[in-house]
């Protein structure tokens, strides 16, 4: 993503070639947000493609906050992950550009719990309103998101916010962070239903996988 059209053209070559089924972008480029107009083409061929796209953290550009303690990880991975987000809804990218399939890692960062305070934006500052014409709870609850939390009380305010049926098992393997064994022993410990659990285990992924159109349009 450096090289904005050299990225257009990798995508163009994995889906089209290599019959890929999905890509993985960083929360940030150097500091540039996946909102910046330099990425729209790529965007475009990925709505078009109905690909979808996975946004995996990075440490945020103001990284000196972040270097004591491991922060970065900890703390700065979310937080961008929740910037990046943001930055997509107001712009009105996922308005815009709504058949890729998104995908947020570590259960969405900050933006399940911030949803109603980014519909409050969108309601008191017209700058909010710009780009979109709903409240951005509403384009948000159509992204997916992975468990990588392991909190039984995030695991369930991401489905009393998005639904089960936009939650996919994530484990942050092979990162320190991260842990197979947890990641399906978090969601078997819920009180969610059997077809809940089956969602989030596997039925949502094979759903964002399986529309994917490989040849030109």
């Amino acid at each position: 993503m450096d090289d904005p059209d050299a990225a257009l053209r990798e995508l163009e070559r994995a889906m089209g070639e290599l019959g890929m089924q999905g890509v993985v972008v960083l929360s940030n480029i150097r500091g540039r947000a996946l909102a910046d107009p330099a990425y729209r083409p790529f965007l475009e061929e990925a709505d078009r493609r109905k690909v979808c796209v996975f946004v995996h953290p990075m440490i945020p550009a103001a990284a000196d906050v972040f270097t004591e303690y491991v922060l970065g990880p900890i703390v700065g991975f979310p937080f961008d992950t929740t910037v990046a987000i943001a930055k997509l809804c107001y712009a009105g990218v996922f308005k815009q550009l709504p058949n890729i399939r998104w995908l947020v890692a570590h259960a969405g960062g900050a933006v399940p719990y911030l949803m109603e305070r980014m519909d409050s934006g969108w309601r008191d500052f017209a700058e909010c309103r710009v780009n979109i014409d709903a409240p951005p709870s509403f384009y948000l609850k159509r992204l997916y998101y992975d468990t990588v939390t392991f909190s039984p009380h995030n695991l369930r305010l991401l489905r009393d916010v998005v639904g089960a049926d936009h939650m996919v098992m994530g484990s942050d393997y092979p990162h320190l962070l991260g842990s197979i064994e947890k990641a399906v022993s978090s969601i078997e410990a819920m009180d969610f239903s059997a077809a809940e659990k089956e969602r989030i285990f596997s039925g949502a992924a094979l759903s964002i996988m399986n529309n994917v159109t490989q040849g030109a349009a």
